[in-house]
């Protein structure tokens, strides 16, 4: 028999990796479905799927109002940082208050960094950059200060490098929940029972990297672009938690709040139905 080939499409992280890793090796199969992953950064994700490229593929969730009609959203994937989550680095010591006119580096215009950037502190200089060339920019002073995502959050200090703002900590400040950055959506077209086996095939994935973390974590330092293992294994903790087996209430809730505020600020065009 003919398998059914998907394709699966997330950032070449480890977080993503560990997430991945059962469906990667083969520790999670289906006797129906072949699973393709293709790796690319966020942003080229959040592009690809606005042209529905990909049958399941990990998007921001700023970019889910433009691509909700092609894709709903899975109850599991998601990235949430619960009091953490993207900041901003500068070369020398910067008040918050004194982003406001400045050039910042930024990972993409449909990340949900820029878009807590926005609603954080909506005048700056937004200037795109390759998401693992933002700590470069900002060190070589190209641009007054970097958001970071990925990594960086847990290197930047070692590079000299100076915290101006965590979105993430003001986030639950603010609204006491957790900040939801990304989450692994499917075609939209497909039967509710062809999406519901793909869901528990990535749940069951998911699970499993968590119950055999030492494995998981050896496959996923291979993505973690000469990461320190302990920084690698306490970055994957941050992002691969509860919240992505299953969103649950708060978990939604935030996700709402997020593109409520976006919305009234007038920085997405409309406030899609959270589907999943």
């Amino acid at each position: 028999m003919t398998k059914r080939e998907i394709t699966v499409a997330h950032s070449p992280d480890s977080d993503d990796a560990f997430m991945f890793y059962a469906l990667a090796t083969g520790k999670v199969q289906s006797p129906e479905l072949e699973f393709r992953h293709h790796l690319k950064d966020i942003e080229s994700l959040n592009r690809e799927a606005q042209q529905g490229v990909w049958d399941v593929t990990a998007i921001s969730f700023h970019a889910y109002p433009y691509v909700a009609d092609r894709y709903v959203l899975m109850p599991c994937g998601g990235s949430m940082g619960e009091g953490y989550g993207p900041i901003v680095v500068s070369q020398r010591p910067l008040a918050p208050r004194e982003l406001a006119g400045k050039k910042l580096a930024i990972p993409g215009t449909l990340t949900t960094a820029y878009l807590v950037m926005k609603i954080y502190q909506p005048e700056f200089e937004a200037v795109v950059v390759p998401f693992d060339k933002i700590l470069d920019a900002v060190q070589e002073g190209s641009v007054d200060a970097g958001l970071l995502i990925h990594e960086g959050q847990l290197t930047f200090r070692s590079l000299g490098l100076h915290l101006v703002a965590d979105l993430g900590k003001w986030w639950q400040e603010q609204f006491d929940l957790p900040l939801p950055l990304g989450g692994n959506a499917i075609r939209r077209e497909w039967s509710k029972p062809l999406r519901d086996e793909i869901g528990r095939l990535v749940r069951d994935s998911i699970q499993y990297g968590l119950d055999h973390r030492q494995e998981a974590m050896a496959y996923a330092l291979g993505f973690a672009r000469d990461m320190d293992p302990e920084l690698a294994d306490k970055f994957v903790g941050m992002y691969v938690n509860g919240y992505t087996l299953e969103y649950g209430e708060r978990g939604v809730r935030a996700i709402e709040t997020l593109l409520q505020l976006a919305h009234e600020g007038g920085l997405i065009p409309r406030k899609p139905t959270i589907e999943f």
